[in-house]
């Protein structure tokens, strides 16, 4: 299974806004009503907040510009994004979903510049509950997730046809599962750290079984066994 890639969200401020003025030039009311506040000093130059305000801070409906070029547009709490929202990351990513105390949390679809996506939970800006994460090359994982990686059940369905139904854990295969192979092949068991490892049967497309036994690191413990399908494989590198 792929590494995850990284979510980053930056330049949004998620502060009180009582001391802008200080710092900048506000058009309308931003105090307690609709207003265009735009910072001309200080670690926020060029950023601009467009939008409802209530006592000083940013709350209700409102679009904030950064100056590196990430907006945002939807509901804010308290000078935070809060509630229902569009995140549009300099970067070509996007999220657009639930938001609470300025992280997203909730229900929300996570798309990178590549094309890979992610519609599902969230929790404190981590992929947390269930979820479906699409790579870009095709391969995807549907199920459970925590502290953004793949933990529970779930089935992640590879680009080249072959299909692994069961237990993750720390974004691993890890438990009970079932790995079925594109031609046919599957293996049905125990997998540790992404491998077959514990009590487990092969078995060939045929219905022939190969072996039903203790694995280890993707092979059979028996020796004899783990020498045929080291050869087989090789051979299969080779062609």
């Amino acid at each position: 299974m792929k590494r995850l890639l990284g979510i980053i969200i930056v330049g949004v401020v998620f502060a009180s806004c009582s001391n802008l003025y200080p710092n900048g030039d506000c058009d309308g009311d931003c105090k307690n009503g609709q207003g265009t506040f735009t910072w001309n000093k200080g670690e926020f130059t060029g950023d601009k907040y467009v939008g409802d305000w209530k006592e000083d801070m940013m709350h209700g409906k409102g679009t904030y510009n950064n100056s590196n070029g990430t907006t945002y547009v939807g509901d804010w709490k308290e000078g935070m994004m809060h509630g229902k929202g569009t995140y549009n990351n300099s970067n070509g990513t996007t999220y657009v979903g639930d938001w609470k105390d300025g992280m997203m949390h909730g229900q929300g679809t996570y798309a990178y510049a590549d094309g890979t996506t992610y519609d599902g939970d969230w929790k404190d800006d981590m992929m947390d509950g269930q979820g479906t994460y699409t790579y870009a090359d095709g391969d995807r994982y549907v199920g459970e997730w925590k502290d953004d990686m793949m933990d529970g059940q779930g089935t992640y369905t590879y680009a080249d046809g072959d299909r692994y139904v069961g237990e993750l854990k720390d974004g691993m295969k890890n438990g009970q599962g079932t790995f079925t192979y594109a031609d046919g092949d599957r293996y049905v068991g125990e997998f540790k750290d992404n491998m077959m490892g514990g009590q487990g049967t092969f078995t060939y497309a045929d219905g022939v079984v190969f072996y039903k036994g203790l694995w280890e690191n993707d092979y059979p413990t028996d020796t004899l066994l783990q020498q045929i399908m080291k050869l087989f494989l090789e051979t299969e590198e080779v062609n």
